[in-house]
């Protein structure tokens, strides 16, 4: 099979993890960046949760695309499904997303987790202060819940691409 794309709105946008070729900016229609799953492995516990990104539906999501050598699939693959199936919060799926180029941009299919609404770590549509609230404090196998918030809206920024959502959630925690 040939190469292949992985949509990354999150902390792979930061932190990928895996070998790819290419990066392009693109947007995913149809689902939205949320901060909307308990955390209770990598920035939570079952006991304190944090909360941490997905793809929820609803609006678009700008991000990354990173382009994956065909021969590597099945070791991405089997990476990315040990990072972000670790609990079953989130349905791998192959969507199509707009890359970002000269000349208006063209579509590809994506690999991309959303979130599954029937999950127990489904959080819903939280305020900023209650999203805040609950980011402050927890902590899981990957660090601190505050770390992964404001990390990954640095990363945005640097990056052009602005979520005032989250921002919000990110200048209340670093209030904290």
């Amino acid at each position: 099979m040939g190469d292949f794309w992985v949509f990354g709105y999150g902390s792979l946008i930061w932190r990928p993890g895996f070998a790819h070729v290419e990066t392009r900016r693109a947007r995913l229609y149809g689902y939205r960046r949320s901060l909307c799953v308990y955390s209770f492995v990598h920035r939570g516990t079952r006991e304190r949760p944090g909360l941490v990104l997905g793809l929820d539906r609803g609006g678009s999501c700008i991000g990354l695309a990173f382009r994956v050598p065909g021969d590597l699939r099945d070791e991405v693959l089997s990476y990315l499904r040990e990072r972000e199936l670790v609990t079953g919060v989130y349905l791998e799926r192959i969507l199509d997303v707009r890359l970002d180029a000269a000349g208006g941009g063209e579509t590809a299919e994506a690999v991309a987790y959303i979130v599954d609404r029937a999950h127990e770590q489904y959080a819903g549509g939280l305020d900023a202060n209650h999203a805040a609230k609950v980011v402050r404090g927890a902590v899981g196998q990957s660090g601190r819940n505050e770390d992964y918030v404001l990390s990954t809206v640095e990363h945005l920024k640097a990056l052009g691409i602005r979520d005032h959502w989250l921002e919000e959630v990110g200048r209340q925690v670093a209030r904290s």
